[in-house]
């Protein structure tokens, strides 16, 4: 008999392949950026990057419908940081400070996200799978419509996460100390510790229509 695969599955998630010399280059507007060393700057919308690093700071960074394969963006510190739209392969975002990190629409594979201190994150109505989300503090994480395959969080905080409407499949939000989720019947895919499902247990009851008293 077949043994029963255990869940969540791991994320099958690795960082970017950059080649160990980067040469300095300008980011432009639909431009095609290879091996490259980039500061970051506001309008970056419908490029291509491949194998390219991008750090530094920016008052809005727009990566609209951007194409990024084996790409890290490091220490960004921006207001927003726009990926609305993006396809990613094997993308590495650690450290900084952002107001707003927009993924909403994105086609998302292979993210690391660690080390960041992130206000809002939204993946509203993307689809993302194989990534990781290490050692940031989140205020808000925006999930509405998203459709989430192996994803872990690890060593993280947020203060609410929007579920309703989620899609998951070995979402593992057992690294996520989350003070509220909006919705816990879109919980079904995820996987929670004991102690969170205690926590949730009087917002479990109500959404099945159960009257806890003592």
């Amino acid at each position: 008999m077949a043994r029963p695969t255990e869940r969540p599955l791991p994320p099958r998630a690795s960082p970017p392949d950059l080649p160990d010399d980067l040469e300095d280059g300008e980011g432009r507007r639909h431009g095609d950026h290879i091996g490259l060393r980039i500061r970051l700057t506001e309008d970056l919308a419908h490029a291509q990057f491949e194998q390219c690093s991008l750090s530094g700071s920016a008052d809005r960074v727009d990566l609209t419908g951007a194409t990024l394969l084996d790409v890290e963006i490091v220490d960004a510190r921006t207001a927003a940081l726009s990926l609305k739209d993006a396809t990613i392969r094997r993308l590495r975002i650690a450290g900084g400070r952002i107001g707003t990190l927009d993924l909403s629409g994105a086609h998302v594979a292979e993210l690391i996200l660690e080390h960041a201190r992130i206000d809002y994150l939204s993946l509203a109505a993307a689809k993302i799978q194989d990534s990781v989300i290490a050692d940031c503090t989140l205020a808000t994480v925006d999930l509405p419509m998203a459709t989430v395959t192996r994803v872990r969080f690890e060593r993280s905080r947020a203060d609410e996460v929007d579920t309703r409407g989620l899609r998951a499949d070995s979402l593992d939000l057992r690294g996520l100390d989350a003070l509220a989720f909006l919705d816990v019947t879109a919980l079904r895919g995820t996987t929670l510790t004991a102690r969170q499902v205690e926590l949730l247990a009087p917002v479990f009851a109500a959404a099945a229509g159960i009257d806890v008293q003592d």
